[in-house]
């Protein structure tokens, strides 16, 4: 006899599909709200012991948990294949990236986040000080699909360094990934639950925002980003939010065209456009830009989205983004535009093939909004002066790239964006020791770098008293003396006129 419970539970569960085959791969529940203020209270737990560790010992653990992921890549990778569709050869490069993450944390966070002495003033000599960052307690993770190993554990493999406990909500398409990293996570650190898995849709995530715990790091849509925002706002939950992007890159006279167009054409389609620092616009100075479209056409005609092993770039992960993708192509030809390659008759279900859009106006959504699929508007400007203006004309500020030999520094200086490669892409998020983040209606917040680690924790500031003061401040007994010393100290330190 089947028990109303058990009903409930059979009905609350949903299937994930590999989105090139249709083929069910996995059938997960959607947990509750009592599901994720259980998985917190036994993270509160957990916390106090891993935080109790100290940084060599957790140091020691998240190098033991990166050499299971290297040992076990081509494991993890085939789990990432089959939920997103990326090729077997990107999902096991998204795990070998991760990887240096994984080090630079465990040995830098005693570093970054250790007791530090403070200066002291000529008032206070007599104190002293010193500032140290304590983990926040329970960090929640809410994951993205499109690099659902190394994107999360930007947020993960720092939050645990700092001494937090976490628990995941990975997304609703990759969830095989999530249980794959926290079971694996499960074997090297055995005794407590440090790492934690919740699995469902939007109303799990929500769940996980009212849990109770001490942060959320949520990484997705601009328009998400703001849904978990109002949630946390609830409860005064801080968050850092790594949100969607329009990213540009930048190919000035001077650049080597050959680079730039290889650079674009990755940038812009590898993982079928899926990624959240891809370039979708291109601005071209007028002195290369027939040379780079020649190049650029040619070169994109040869990469293939498909299923098959030769295919270079793999299917749209979530088949609703088809719909984003076809109309934007679309309305950038009736604007006027030319899709020189692919377009929206080279779409086939969740297939998208390269699209090169060119003369598309700049108020067009293609250029405005984010496609997230494998296409990329490309632009003549008279210098870069204009580059520069388009670029920081959006309402995003993720990352960028720019092409120069001689100004390529003096370029990506005057770029809004939170993180700029120069004569390279996809470069930043593979140094560790470089934070990670965007402005604007890319979020705010950093993972990745000392900034990451300090993102999962609070600063606890010391002063101590080492002998009584020559004048005491802080005091009903302080005299009209004393206030005329200190006024006379005052005008020494700062009352002085400085001239130019």
């Amino acid at each position: 006899m089947t028990t109303t419970s058990e009903t409930a539970t059979a009905a609350a569960t949903f299937e994930v599909r590999n989105p090139g085959t249709g083929d069910v791969v996995g059938t997960y529940p959607v947990q509750t709200e009592s599901d994720a203020a259980a998985a917190v209270e036994r993270a509160r737990t957990a916390f106090e012991w891993w935080s109790g560790l100290g940084y060599a010992a957790r140091a020691e653990r998240l190098a033991r948990f990166a050499g299971v992921l290297t040992r076990r890549t081509n494991q993890l990778a085939a789990v990432v294949h089959d939920e997103t569709g990326k090729p077997h050869s990107d999902g096991a490069l998204e795990v070998g990236l991760s990887l240096g993450h994984l080090a630079w944390a465990g040995k830098n966070a005693r570093k970054v986040l250790g007791r530090k002495r403070a200066g002291v003033g000529l008032l206070t000599f007599n104190q002293a000080a010193s500032v140290e960052y304590k983990p926040l307690g329970v960090v929640g993770v809410i994951g993205p699909w499109n690099y659902p190993v190394f994107t999360p554990l930007g947020s993960i493999v720092y939050a645990l360094a700092a001494g937090n406990a976490v628990v995941f909500k990975p997304s609703e398409f990759s969830p095989g990934v999530g249980r794959w990293l926290v079971d694996m996570f499960g074997e090297v650190v055995p005794e407590h639950p440090v790492l934690q898995l919740l699995t469902g849709d939007g109303s799990t995530g929500a769940a996980l925002c009212r849990s109770g715990v001490d942060k959320i790091a949520f990484t997705g849509s601009t328009a998400t980003a703001k849904r978990v925002m109002a949630v946390c706002a609830e409860s005064l939950t801080p968050m850092v939010a790594e949100c969607g992007g329009k990213d540009v890159l930048l190919v000035d006279e001077d650049a080597d065209v050959d680079a730039a167009v290889g650079a674009a054409l990755w940038a812009g389609m590898a993982n079928a456009g899926q990624s959240c620092i891809g370039t979708e616009r291109v601005y071209v100075h007028g002195h290369v830009y027939d040379e780079f479209l020649e190049k650029l056409v040619a070169q994109a005609k040869v990469v293939r989205a498909g299923t098959d092993s030769g295919a270079r770039i793999g299917p749209i992960t979530m088949p609703k983004q088809v719909d984003v993708i076809r109309r934007h192509i679309q309305d950038a030809v009736a604007r006027g535009g030319r899709a020189l390659t692919g377009g929206a008759d080279e779409i086939s279900g969740q297939l998208v093939q390269p699209t090169v859009l060119v003369d598309v106006p700049e108020d067009a959504p293609a250029v405005t909004d984010e496609t997230f699929g494998p296409t990329l508007t490309v632009a003549k400007v008279a210098d870069m002066d204009e580059a520069i203006e388009r670029a920081n004309a959006g309402r995003y500020g993720l990352s960028a790239a720019v092409y120069s030999k001689s100004r390529g520094r003096e370029l990506a200086d005057r770029l809004r964006t939170g993180m700029v490669g120069v004569n390279a892409v996809f470069n930043f998020p593979q140094i560790p020791s470089l934070p990670f983040g965007g402005v604007a209606d890319s979020g705010f917040g950093r993972i990745h770098g000392p900034d990451g680690l300090r993102e999962f924790t609070f600063a606890h500031a010391m002063a101590r008293q080492r002998f009584a003061p020559l004048m005491a401040l802080t005091t009903f007994d302080r005299t009209a003396e004393t206030d005329t010393k200190v006024a006379k100290v005052m005008t020494m330190l700062y009352g002085r006129r400085h001239w130019d």
